[in-house]
Parts: structure tokens; C-alpha cells; sequence
């Protein structure tokens, strides 16, 4: 087993200076953040897709610290309701993958989404229940199969593309958010999405 820290908890801190003070407590595997709610602190794809010196310098850095990445983190909501905010997680997450094929990382981290409940929603809409049916079936039926299997049919397509494993984050708030809603999601879309299990999140 290889113990790693995900970097968004010293991002306060250059890459170099979170290596050498992971490293010395015998850290030398880090998840980096690169988009959404991970922030940009240590993988910047908007720099590394386009600046080759700053990305061999990156790439240098790990390796002067004996250090692997082994994912990189762009958990977002690319089915909001509020199209700007959607489309920017969707940027995020393909940008991701595009950085992952660069670094050679072969697992990016992200969240399903949640839409709303309906195409004039503005808010997401968590639905953990069933009853009564006449509404919460109708809005899980409409998140489910008219927004999120669509959206991650052809997200998923992008990552094979590029030969990248999507590990989707179970996690409140998110349409998957437990082994059965995961299960739906990849018996769908395929066998490219698989799971970043948080162990935070069991009790779901």
C-alpha cells in the first residue's frame, strides 16, 4: 500500500514547498488539484497544457523528490442547472484529462453533478428518497436519464480517447453518492468510470 496526501490540504504552500515538507514526513505520493473545487495551486492545466518549460518543471520537481501523482483532482458539478457554471466544470474536467495524458497520471478524481429537478431549475436537487413517487421518481427519472447518463456517455468518451480512468467521488450532495447510485452510473456509461472511494462518506 502507498500512503499519498491530496495537496489541496497545503495549498497555501508552492509545489516545492509542499514536496519537501510531505517528503519529510515519508509522503511521496500527492494527488493534485487542477480544477473546481480542488483549485489550481500545484497543476495549473490553463499554464501546463501551454507552456512546455513550466510543465518540464513541474514534472522535475516530482522526480527531485521521489514523488508520483496519483490522480489529479477537478471535482466539480458539470450538470448544474446554471448552464455557466456546468459548462466551467465541464472545461475543468476535459482540461484535466488533457494534463493527465501530458503527465502521464492515468486516474483523474471528479464528482458525478447533480442537475436540478427540472430544465428551469437553478438550483441542484438531491434526491435520497422515494416516496412519494409521483415526485421524487419523476425528478430522479429526469436527472438520471435525460441529463447525467447523456453527459457522462460522452465524458466518458473523452477519457478513453486520451486513455485516462475517470474515479468518481461518492459524496453527498452528488447524484453518486453510494455503491448502488455508482453501480447505475458505470453499468451505463461503462467500465472506464470507477469509483475514488472517500472513506468520510461510508455511512451513505
Amino acid at each position: 500500500m502507498k500512503l499519498g496526501v491530496y495537496t489541496a490540504l497545503v495549498a497555501d504552500r508552492s509545489l516545492e514547498e509542499a514536496l519537501k515538507y510531505l517528503t519529510a514526513k515519508g509522503i511521496h505520493v500527492v494527488e493534485l488539484g487542477s480544477g473546481g473545487y480542488s483549485g489550481t495551486a500545484h497543476a495549473n492545466p490553463d499554464v501546463l497544457l501551454d507552456d512546455k518549460n513550466q510543465l518540464n518543471a513541474t514534472l522535475d520537481l516530482l522526480k527531485k523528490y521521489e514523488t508520483e501523482i496519483s490522480a489529479l483532482n477537478c471535482s466539480g458539478n458539470p450538470v448544474h442547472p446554471q448552464k455557466e457554471i456546468a459548462q466551467k466544470a465541464h472545461e475543468d474536467y476535459e482540461k484535466t484529462i488533457l494534463l493527465a495524458e501530458k503527465m502521464g497520471v492515468k486516474k483523474i478524481i471528479t464528482f458525478s453533478g447533480c442537475p436540478g429537478d427540472s430544465p428551469s431549475s437553478q438550483l441542484q436537487n438531491w434526491v435520497t428518497c422515494f416516496w412519494p413517487p409521483e415526485v421524487w421518481l419523476k425528478i430522479l427519472d429526469y436527472q438520471w436519464n435525460d441529463v447525467l447518463i447523456p453527459y457522462w456517455e460522452k465524458a466518458i468518451r473523452f477519457a478513453e480517447n486520451h486513455g485516462i480512468k475517470v474515479c468518481i467521488e461518492l459524496i453527498a450532495g452528488f447524484c453518486v453518492y453510494n455503491p448502488e447510485t455508482l453501480l447505475r452510473l458505470r453499468s451505463a456509461v461503462g467500465e472506464t468510470l470507477g469509483a475514488n472511494l472517500d472513506l468520510s462518506h461510508l455511512f451513505w
